[in-house]
Order: structure tokens, then sequence, then C-alpha cells
């Protein structure tokens, strides 16, 4: 069988980086999406739609969070891009990321 690395990284799913957000920094910190988008610079749907996954974060919301959070860009930027991996990998025939 070949290994393209897409059966080991389809197996489980990963978070999706604005659940992420919400469960790993704004609840245990207590920021409200509100005090964030203030924070960033950006509207609060924005951060809304980002923390229930409707939206994804953009180079700029990367920087920002970053910089707020005193991550790295990348640390936003590989979760947002494992997440739409994932998701695309749903829509190859085969996929195991189908059944989950």
């Amino acid at each position: 069988m070949k290994e393209d690395g897409l059966h080991r990284f389809s197996l489980k799913k990963p978070e999706h980086p604005g659940v992420f957000l919400e469960r790993c920094y704004l609840i245990p910190l207590h920021i409200s999406q509100s005090y964030l988008a203030r924070e960033l610079s950006i509207s609060r749907r924005r951060v809304n739609e980002i923390v229930n996954g409707q939206r994804s974060i953009s180079a700029d919301t990367a920087l920002k969070l970053a910089r707020f959070f005193h991550t790295t860009p990348m640390f936003w930027l590989e979760k947002q891009q494992l997440w739409e991996l994932y998701e695309a990998s749903k829509k190859l025939p085969g996929s195991t990321a189908n059944a989950n």
C-alpha cells in the first residue's frame, strides 16, 4: 500500500482553530469575544465566526493573535492549515476522513 501521509493524517479530526482559541485561551483567561475583538482591532463578528468555526484564521488575524497571546503567527496558521487539509481530504474518494 502506498504511504502518502493522507491516511495517517485523516485518522483523527483536528479541532477547528477557532474552537481551540476559545477552549485554550478565551475561556481559561476569562477573555470575552468583544474584548478580544477590541484588542485586535477586528470586528466582534469576525471573532465570533472564527470561534464558531465559520471563518478561517487569516494571516492578518494570525499576526494579531500571536502578538496578543505571545505566540507565533505560524502557531495559528498551522492549526488553520491542518483543519483545511482535513476538510479537503474528506472530499477525496476513499478518504477515511469521511467516516469521522
